[in-house]
């Protein structure tokens, strides 16, 4: 049988329109100038984004005030003195531990209230729903440099000025609104049946969202806890207006210690950033696999 390019005559008489089949393009059909471009593009792309990245790591190996010197050379004699100094010469040690304290609650008092608000706006109809989902709009609207002045006469009015709790508490007001509104995206996509099922089986409607939801909503919660961590982790604008102890400073006012008007230790600073970098790679490797499949979901409905 051969086959049919034209229209062909149909049970009634009429002519069916001709449907022409495309092959899809393959890799070989690919000419070498476009490989070649193609390729070269993206080496480049990759190039341009490590680039920053070896040049810190490159930079803190360097023996003390190596950076200083004016021969330009790649890589010679690499040295670990500048993580030693670091370690064991600064504060670093105090401004991690405050650092992973306020990010760890921050995370974890996060997702809690990201989770549980964004469930509430998407399952139920209450007074001032309407309200709520406006004002954790709004929110967002406003820059850090609008809302630090009323953060800090509230901070200040509740005694929480130099406190690692104060600081939590301004972390959330930027986490938590964008967070509910991403998780009531997910809940949205997630079939009320699914609750009404739970309950069916005996289950509170805290049960049914504590038992039945949350489980399926892993990856829009991995993609709420990675930016909660890092609201918290490299903050410096909150941190430097609400810490002026030396006790209570976090990594993002610790690092400003190594950059003086006059001076600045690329060896101390370069050592410190790699070493902040360390945690949130780890976190990010963690909950990767999770992020595209929570950041586009609730993006389109079937």
């Amino acid at each position: 049988m051969s086959s049919v390019t034209a229209g062909s005559a149909g049970p009634t008489g009429t002519t069916a329109p001709a449907v022409s089949a495309k092959r899809p393009r393959r890799r070989e059909d690919r000419s070498v100038g476009r490989s070649i471009l193609l390729h070269g593009t993206l080496l480049g792309a990759v190039a341009v984004s490590l680039f920053p990245i070896v040049w810190l790591v490159l930079t803190s190996l360097k023996p003390r005030d190596g950076w200083l010197s004016s021969e330009l050379e790649f890589f010679n004699r690499p040295s670990l003195d500048n993580y030693a100094r670091v370690l064991t010469e600064t504060q670093f040690p105090t401004w991690l531990l405050n650092s992973v304290i306020v990010a760890g609650l921050t995370t974890i008092i996060g997702v809690f209230l990201a989770s549980t608000t964004g469930y509430a706006i998407s399952r139920f109809r209450f007074p001032g729903h309407r309200g709520v989902m406006w004002m954790l709009l709004i929110t967002q609207m406003f820059p850090v440099a609008i809302l630090i002045v009323p953060l800090y006469n509230l901070m200040a009015g509740l005694g929480l000025l130099n406190q690692l709790a104060g600081l939590v508490i301004a972390y959330m007001t930027v986490a938590v609104p964008f967070c509910a509104w991403m998780m009531k995206s997910y809940f949205d996509s997630i079939p009320r049946e699914i609750d009404q099922a739970g309950m069916v089986d005996g289950l509170t409607p805290f049960g049914a969202f504590w038992r039945v939801i949350l489980p399926l909503a892993r990856p829009s919660l991995a993609v709420t806890a990675f930016y909660c961590f890092m609201t918290a982790w490299g903050e410096v604008a909150y941190a430097t207006v609400f810490m002026s102890q030396e006790e209570k400073r976090t990594l993002g006012i610790g690092l400003q210690q190594f950059v003086g008007q006059h001076w600045s230790d690329w060896g101390l600073l370069t050592a410190s950033a790699v070493l902040i970098a360390v945690p949130a790679a780890i976190v990010f490797l963690l909950v990767q696999r999770h992020l595209v499949a929570g950041l586009t979901a609730g993006a389109t409905k079937s």
